[in-house]
């Protein structure tokens, strides 16, 4: 296929250009249907001139259905991106890509979208997407998918559909998050992952930032201790990678715990701990769920993290070994992340 590829490029250099835009075309509507030929152009930055031609073609192959609410995949055209996928990602050069930054952070697997989720908001999209399609790649007989809170999080859960193996699924929250935005807490994530995947769920109603003795005074509560139990038996994390400061701001950090956080040079945050550069702890958040020494206990960990400016927080998380099976990120962080080595 490389090979065939490879000389596509020298022979046919336009076809490939053509059969690039027009996938860009359908895996845009996959992620937005039902979608206006207006608000489509806007989004890809092209000339409603050129996409009507380009979508009058792809309807006329019955890739696409178009009615008054807007245009939407047909089930050939769905069919179709599937079975393109891998071959776009050779095309663009994303295959390489991952290779290269799996090489780089010591990573089983590493999945790379095209885009940059800073500069366009659809990547956040197409990175839930192939992060839900990951984890139901990897769900075995029973499940229990423990999941953070977040935006890159948020986007994973618009993304689940319904599990056709019929497998068992229990969501469960990672850590408490009670005090941020209600949409990106993780219990709020962890329900809607079982609602669109027809899964139970199980939610962790604690405050995301406690004291000390609060929170050794709230982990022997015996409804928050078994669901604990619950929770670090997961057979599957899934977790955002943040930037610290961003992240500190949005939690409403104390400002001696900010000061601390700056002075220590912090680049990255998970699971409520934030990282300086080399990958070590400078700072936590005394917050109820897993904490970072649990994570070798777990036999499944998926992180989802993309966006140029969120490279050197990716690159820091993972100077350390955190028994990581899968990083899913977009071009603009991948691309930025092998530029800095």
């Amino acid at each position: 296929m490389n090979q065939l590829i490879h000389a596509q490029k020298k022979l046919l250099p336009d076809l490939l250009q053509i059969m690039q835009k027009r996938y860009e075309i359908l895996q845009y509507i996959r992620l937005t249907e039902p979608i206006g030929r207006r608000s489509l152009a806007q989004s890809l930055g092209i000339s409603e001139r050129v996409l009507r031609a380009e979508v009058q073609f792809l309807k006329d192959q019955d890739l696409l259905d178009i009615k008054p609410s807007g245009m939407s995949l047909t089930m050939e055209g769905s069919s179709l991106l599937t079975i393109l996928e891998e071959t776009m990602k050779d095309v663009s050069g994303l295959t390489r890509l991952e290779m290269k930054l799996k090489e780089r952070l010591s990573l089983e697997n590493v999945i790379i979208v095209s885009g940059n989720s800073d500069q366009s908001p659809w990547v956040k999209k197409e990175m839930g997407r192939a992060a839900a399609a990951c984890m139901k790649d990897r769900w075995v007989g029973e499940n229990i998918v423990a999941v953070t809170g977040g935006t890159t999080m948020a986007a994973v859960a618009d993304m689940l559909s319904p599990d056709p193996k019929n497998r068992k699924l229990l969501f469960v929250p990672a850590r408490g998050g009670l005090g941020e935005n209600v949409k990106n807490q993780a219990n709020t994530i962890c329900a809607d992952m079982a609602e669109k995947a027809l899964g139970n769920y199980k939610l962790l109603h604690v405050p995301g930032q406690l004291s000390a003795e609060s929170y050794h005074s709230i982990i022997e509560e015996p409804t928050i201790k078994e669901l604990l139990n619950v929770i670090k038996a997961a057979t599957m994390v899934i977790h955002g990678i943040g930037d610290a400061k961003t992240m500190a701001i949005r939690r409403n950090t104390p400002v001696e715990d900010m000061q601390m956080i700056e002075q220590n040079h912090a680049v990255a945050e998970a699971f409520g701990y934030y990282f300086n550069q080399d990958g070590e702890v400078v700072n936590r958040v005394h917050s109820v769920g897993i904490q970072l020494d649990d994570l070798p206990s777990f036999p499944d960990i998926i992180a989802v993290a993309g966006g140029a400016s969120k490279a050197a927080a990716i690159e820091a998380y993972f100077k350390k070994n955190r028994n990581t099976a899968v990083l899913v990120t977009d071009e603009g962080a991948a691309k930025q992340l092998l530029r800095d080595s």
